[in-house]
């Protein structure tokens, strides 16, 4: 089986049939991270134990015999065909450790490098093709589930530079093929992004001057020189200094002529390591904000969501250079022909629109054949990308042909845009929010590229010093939201700062809708908290909306509401009815997006309460919804709900449901969703386990997240540890008050029964009090311990026994 790795993103493994292979947990995937960093290279048993434990005091004492384990483990899901005591062929043990023994085209950042030192060779036309092929590889910042780990920091800032010079690589290709206008958006966020690298701005104010756009290329030297003299203290550049001089002296060679190279084309040395901006919006068209966070474009035709991967080996090119230009806006081209799902290193891809199963499709938009276009074997664009790139009208007007009407307006809405709307206008944050908002419900890396910029634009706005555009920039991302958990704790407390700093700033006479949407901003990201401010500014937003009959300010209002109605356990019918007005209002004035969050908040609810008749009629609702309108987040939910459904059926076997959960737990991956996904899947494994009445899971390396405090007492008892489990229980905290609040109490009292610790079953017996009619944990919908009054009753029991 030929297995393809890809790290360009998060590290993704591939079989041959281009599915994702299913890597377990976070240190199974770490140690094949840590073997590609090695590049083929031994790495000792020592070391990865050091590396894979780091930032503990030290390492458990079983720490090698669990690093073997994930080693078995990886070598099952990458050979899973080997026969029994077989040597491996790919992770191989061999003196001291391990080495993974990829083939030179097997991982997408070795064929990158390949790919970038190729183009400084090729003809332009042929270079341009390849380096919009290698760029297309990226689904993120490289080895981007290991950020934080000290091992992987030299690679990801090798690679990220490599990248960084690719793209100003491109931008050379395109002036020297005469599609200056085709570069200018890309270099315009480029520079936004990487403000220090003197040769992005040259190319950025070249490309400007060769459009007819003398005034904006003077414009861009002269923000160049602000940025370095202010913030480095240093001088532009001669490279910058001389083309300013030749602009204004309009000199010849600037002119871009046949073939014409530009000024030191090819010849510029690769910038230090870059210092990042906070306002990285500001100046950038909205089409150009990043799809997937600070380092990496997203690819053009790829199925980003899921983390799919690179096309290997593929050419990118099914079009003109000028079409794949304006197609390349971060987020790919919105028309049909974009797949939300796992891709395959052949150039096919998983669509998710119908939010269950999954269907083949090409993630191309000409229809053909689904055997896609394939490169040269020494990772070279195909003949088909050559001529395209070379110019053949033949295949120029096939390509046209090939973009739809949406491909075509989008183009050239975004070109109008980017001509007439002045670079560093404060219109463009508006217009950028406006496009975060749109790109977070397309799910994977879009959600958390939006998550990330939309603080950009919100830093940029406050630097203007204008409380009223911060405020709208603030307000403007009403993207709903469902779970009750945030994925990045700093960046929501850092959005609540900004948006009560900004209410405080805020005229006497500002709009009162401008101030509802900064208190329903502040409802949303304080969720999962104990503040009462977040209770206090929901009900306020959604006052003001009610009294100004706005439904979109309403809608926006009436999810903050839902996010602070877990004051107490039991209140499943108060949230059914918010999900009831939602879907109303949403329905009646086409707020499409909130009547899908409306319909999965009464899925929860309805779950709740055992009405799983009512709980399937919204499923359906919003995956229909979802369909219609591409939206392949709906899907996670609704697969997980109906292993939900399974569950609490009774007439599935329990492996068969925990199977259903491992596949679940599969379209999570690369979702965006870490405040949902992270610790999920073991803790619905446990609570199937204990609605069996099975001992808690116990293998070591069980990642539990933040449910961990919870399912450690039940996990000690597994281990035949009551006085541990006693010792975790005195020092339980009370659960967060969201969605799971009941599921964790009754996984406390089932721990508290099985050793008699009387304070913590009578805490549980009054918190779970209320939720009396309810499900335990269905309120999720995603996981269930069955009826709260069984564990009620069996609580009562225990505490009128002798103390």
């Amino acid at each position: 089986m030929e297995v393809a790795f890809g790290v360009l993103g998060s590290v993704t493994a591939w079989d041959g049939a281009g599915d994702v292979i299913a890597l377990r947990g976070r240190r199974h995937r770490a140690v094949l991270a840590r073997l590609l960093v090695a590049r083929r290279r031994v790495v000792p048993v020592g070391r990865l134990v050091e590396d894979l434990w780091e930032g503990r005091e030290e390492p458990p004492a079983d720490a090698v015999g669990a690093v073997r384990t994930f080693v078995a483990a990886l070598r099952r899901a990458l050979e899973p065909e080997r026969p029994p005591r077989a040597p491996a062929r790919l992770l191989v043990t061999e003196g001291p450790g391990y080495a993974l023994r990829a083939g030179p085209e097997a991982v997408d950042a070795w064929r990158f490098e390949r790919a970038v030192t190729a183009a400084g060779t090729l003809p332009k036309a042929r270079a341009l093709a390849g380096l919009e092929e290698a760029l297309g590889w990226w689904r993120g910042p490289a080895y981007a589930d290991f950020d934080a780990e000290t091992w992987a920091r030299a690679e990801r800032s090798r690679l990220a530079e490599l990248r960084l010079h690719a793209v100003e690589r491109r931008a050379e290709a395109q002036l020297a093929l005469g599609l200056a206008a085709e570069a200018v958006p890309d270099l315009d966020a480029h520079t936004a992004e990487h403000p220090w690298r003197e040769n992005a701005w040259r190319l950025l104010a070249l490309s400007l001057y060769r459009t007819g756009r003398q005034g904006d290329a003077l414009a861009v030297l002269r923000r160049a020189r602000t940025l370095l003299v202010e913030q480095l203290g240093a001088d532009p550049g001669p490279a910058l200094r001389r083309l300013e001089a030749d602009i204004l002296a309009h000199a010849p060679h600037l002119d871009p002529g046949p073939g014409r190279l530009p000024t030191e084309a090819w010849a510029q040395p690769a910038d230090g390591p870059q210092k990042r901006t906070r306002a990285r919006t500001v100046g950038s068209s909205p089409e150009r904000v990043r799809a997937h966070g600070d380092d990496a474009p997203q690819e053009r035709n790829q199925a980003p969501a899921s983390g799919g991967p690179p096309e290997r080996p593929r050419a990118r090119a099914d079009g003109s250079p000028q079409e794949q230009a304006r197609v390349r806006a971060d987020g790919g081209s919105p028309g049909p022909a974009r797949a939300h799902g796992n891709g395959d290193p052949r150039g096919q891809g998983r669509a998710q629109t119908d939010g269950g199963s999954q269907e083949r499709r090409r993630a191309q938009p000409d229809g053909e054949s689904p055997q896609p276009a394939r490169a040269q074997a020494d990772g070279g664009p195909s003949a088909r990308a050559r001529a395209q790139a070379d110019g053949d009208p033949a295949e120029r007007t096939r390509s046209q042909a090939d973009t739809g009407p949406a491909d075509h307006v989008w183009a050239a809405a975004t070109a109008a845009y980017d001509r007439t709307v002045a670079a560093g206008a404060r219109v463009r944050l508006e217009s950028a929010v406006g496009l975060l908002r749109d790109l977070a419900v397309t799910g994977g890396g879009g959600l958390e590229a939006a998550r990330g910029h939309r603080l950009a634009a919100i830093a940029a706005a406050a630097e203007l010093g204008d409380p009223e555009l911060t405020a709208r920039v603030i307000g403007a991302y009403d993207v709903p939201a469902i779970w009750t958990r945030v994925d990045d704790p700093r960046l929501a407390a850092e959005t609540v700062a900004a948006a009560e700093r900004t209410l405080a700033a805020l005229p006497p006479d500002a709009r009162l809708a401008v101030r509802a949407r900064l208190l329903a901003t502040v409802a949303l990201e304080s969720r999962g908290t104990r503040s009462a401010r977040g209770p206090q500014a929901a009900r306020q937003a959604e006052g003001i909306a009610r009294r100004l009959n706005d439904p979109a300010l309403l809608v926006f209002a009436l999810n903050g509401v839902f996010m602070q109605t877990f004051q107490r356990a039991g209140l499943a019918p108060q949230r059914d009815g918010i999900g009831a007005e939602l879907v109303e209002i949403s329905a009646r004035h086409g707020l499409v997006t909130h009547e899908v969050l409306g319909h999965l908040i009464r899925l929860q609810a309805r779950s709740a309460l055992a009405d799983f008749s009512g709980a399937n009629r919204h499923a359906a609702a919003a995956e229909q919804l979802a369909e219609r309108h591409e939206l392949p987040l709906v899907g996670v939910f609704t697969q997980w709900y109906r292993v939900l459904r399974l569950a609490e059926s009774g007439s599935a076997r329990p492996e068969d449901v925990e199977a259903a959960y491992q596949d679940a737990a599969l379209r999570l991956d690369g979702a965006g969703m870490p405040g949902l996904e992270h610790g999920l899947l073991p803790l619905a494994l446990l609570c199937l386990r204990v609605r069996h009445g099975r001992p808690a899971q116990t293998e070591e390396h069980l990642d539990w997240g933040p449910y961990e405090p919870w399912a450690r007492p039940l996990v000690s008892l597994a281990h035949g540890r009551p006085n541990d489990a006693r010792a975790t229980l005195r020092s339980l905290p009370e659960p967060p008050r969201d969605l799971l609040f009941e599921a964790l109490w009754c996984l406390a009292a089932r721990a508290a029964l099985a050793v008699g610790d009387r304070d913590t079953m009578e805490r549980a017996r009054d918190e779970l009090a209320p939720a009396a009619a309810e499900l335990a944990g269905a309120g999720s919908g995603l996981l269930t311990l069955g009826p709260v009054a069984r564990y009620l009753d069996e609580l009562a029991g225990a505490l009128r026994g002798p103390r």
